[in-house]
Parts: C-alpha cells; structure tokens; sequence
C-alpha cells in the first residue's frame, strides 16, 4: 500500500497480512446480509435475506447455494455465533483484534482458485503416537474440505484398525484388497485396490486388521522404511494431496509413513496427557529426517478438541504456542456433537453438516494448509 494511502474501512494491517475486523459490519445496516466478495475476489455467501428485506433466521441450506459458493462464517465480517466463540475466550478482544485462539493476530486465508493441472502430489502425515487425539476425523474432514476446493485427494487408511475407511462408510471385514496387500504383494497394482468415496474428487486407499501383519513381515524386507513410499510413487502424478491416516504408535508402520511424506501434520488434544508426547514424536521425526527423508518437515500442530469455557484447554493451547509458535496452525477445531455423528453417518462434515461449525473449521484449515503450501 502507498505511504499516506489508509487501509480500506473493515481492515488493518497485522505484519504483511490484511485481516478483516468488525469495523466495517458495525458501520453496515444490521437487517439483511448479502453475499460479500473475499479478498481474492471469489465470492463467499453470508447468511442472505431474501431479497424483501427481512433476514433469515438460519443459514441457507448447503445444496441451495450457487454452485461454487460455500458457507464460510470466517470470510464474513460477523462470524456466526458460536463459531465466534471458538476464536477467543474474550470475546471484546476477538472483536478489537481479530484473535483467534492462539493468542495471535488471526490471518484472512483466502479461498484457493482452481487448478488447470493436477499433481505431483504432497504428501502429508497425519500423525501423533497418542490415540484419541483426531487424527481420523482430521484426516477425512481435511481431505473432504481440500477436494471441495477443486483439490484431487487421496486418503491412506494406514492404520489396521480400519477407522478411516469406517469414517468413509466402507467395511474393513468386507474388503478383499487394502493397503496390505499393495505393500507386500509383487506387482499389486494400486488400482485394484482404490476405492472411489462419496466425495467428488477424493479416493481411499482402505486398511483392515491384516496391516497388522505388515508391521511384522516387513521387518525382514530390504528397505523396509520405504516401502509405502514405493507403492505411492506411481500415484502422485494423478493427485495434488496424498493424505496418511497413520495408527497411534511410533512402530515401523509409522517410519514408513513419515519415510513417504513431505509433511507432518500433528493433531493435538487440548488436554495434559496429550501434550506429553509430542516431544518424543518431534524426536522421532527428526530421526526419520536425518536418516531417511531429509525432505520431510513438521507442517503443523493441530489443536482439536478445543473448549474456550475450560481454563486447562487454553493453557494447554498456550503452552503449545510457547513451545512450537508458527509451528502451531492458527485454526483451532473445537468441540461439536457432529463428529461422532459423521462417523457414524460415514461422511465428512463438509457434506453432512455444511454450514456446521466444524465444517466452517476444517474449511479453514484446508485454506491455511494451501496457503503455507502456496509460500514455499
């Protein structure tokens, strides 16, 4: 921006980042809301009356939207409610700073525009030893929001519980192919074994309980580490996002998924015992960094399961910041009913609950992960 020049009413500078306040919608009528343009000039659609002048009380529904438009409380200048709440315990704060829960300036990141050509892909790692943290629902639901932006995904059920192909609505015990067998069969092509899911734009690659075996019979394999990443070789140029579900341990299954990928995605409950480990996780990814993928490097850390009404959730997010600062993603995924309804409904968020807000989250994550993808 030009000396002298000031910034457009409704944004301030925060670093190089424009971010939008509340400013301008205080100073907008409050009885009907229109669809807005993001920065980036694609339009978002906000909670829009219906053309008499008297607003909704509910947002539209996902499948009435124009086709391309997406319910994103974040582009909005109010954000819904309760998703609102998520950013930032003080809520006059919030309002006066645009902070999310991290503590820190929260960035506008911008919907992505489509894409003319596909691949090669990156590879990403979700990945932390302590189960129960959300690795799955990240997977899925990062994966879902990434193919709704015009990305093509593939998901790795890498862990023989078989929970992301549950969370897909496939069957482990019903499967003739997974990734087992891609892994240890010669000439197993990953076709036969790939799986076309409910979301336009995203496959699976499914596991059940015989990946268990794998973690035994590779020991006496040449280059064991490196098996997953032969097998997805011949599968990156066909995809922009390979994405690993990987099981809750640090076994060999794991160094082979850390072996495979560029990045490392670590989710992180907002809870003591889970916050434990994540230093001997950062040891192991240094190791498999030194000794057998120098490429490969820690995206980010993921809050989940965030409540801004608990103290020991946000000293547990602010002792994370402390120790790992832009190592932390400034998307924060907070509590909801409706992931354990998606699993169960077997399908993402984006699709079963679209203007939710866990939905309007993993959004916004998939725009943060694009954008730090886009910087490199």
């Amino acid at each position: 921006m030009p000396a002298g020049a000031q910034s457009p009413a409704g944004f301030e500078a925060v670093g190089s980042v424009a971010v939008r306040t509340f400013a301008a919608h205080q100073s907008r009528p409050q009885t009907v809301r229109t669809a807005h343009q993001s920065m980036d000039g694609h339009h978002v659609n906000a909670m829009a009356g219906d053309g008499s002048g008297a607003p909704h009380n509910h947002f539209a529904d996902y499948d009435e939207l124009p086709e391309g438009h997406f319910y994103d409380p974040d582009a909005e200048y109010e954000p819904d409610p309760e998703y609102a709440a998520t950013l930032a315990p003080d809520a006059a704060r919030q309002r006066r700073e645009r902070v999310g829960p991290t503590g820190r300036p929260l960035p506008y990141f911008p919907i992505p525009g489509p894409l003319t050509d596909h691949g090669p892909a990156k590879i990403i790692a979700m990945c932390n030893q302590k189960g129960g943290v959300g690795k799955t629902t990240s997977t899925i639901n990062l994966g879902a929001a990434l193919a709704e932006y015009g990305r093509r995904v593939l998901l790795v059920d890498f862990d023989p519980q078989g929970a992301l192909s549950v969370g897909l609505g496939v069957n482990p015990m019903e499967l003739d192919l997974t990734v087992y067998n891609l892994l240890m069969e010669r000439g197993m092509a990953a076709d036969e074994v790939l799986l076309k899911t409910a979301v336009p734009n995203m496959d699976l690659l499914p596991s059940n309980i015989d990946l268990s075996a794998a973690e035994v019979q590779l020991v006496s394999e040449v280059a064991r580490e490196s098996t997953l990443q032969r097998a997805l070789k011949p599968l990156m140029a066909d995809y922009d996002y390979i994405v690993i579900d990987c099981q809750p341990s640090l076994g060999l299954l794991t160094v082979n998924a850390l072996t495979a990928a560029h990045k490392v995605i670590v989710p992180l409950e907002c809870e003591f015992f889970a916050l434990r480990g994540v230093a001997l996780l950062t040891e192991t990814i240094e190791k498999v960094q030194e000794r057998l993928n120098p490429e490969l490097e820690l995206d980010g850390i993921l809050a989940t399961m965030y409540d801004s009404r608990t103290v020991h959730s946000r000293e547990v997010l602010a002792r994370v910041v402390e120790a790992f600062d832009d190592h932390v993603y400034h998307t924060v995924i907070g509590r909801t009913v409706r992931f354990p309804e998606t699993t169960v409904a077997g399908e993402p968020i984006t699709t079963y609950a679209s203007n939710s807000v866990g939905a309007a989250a993993y959004r916004q994550l998939a725009r943060e992960v694009l954008a730090r993808c886009h910087a490199e």
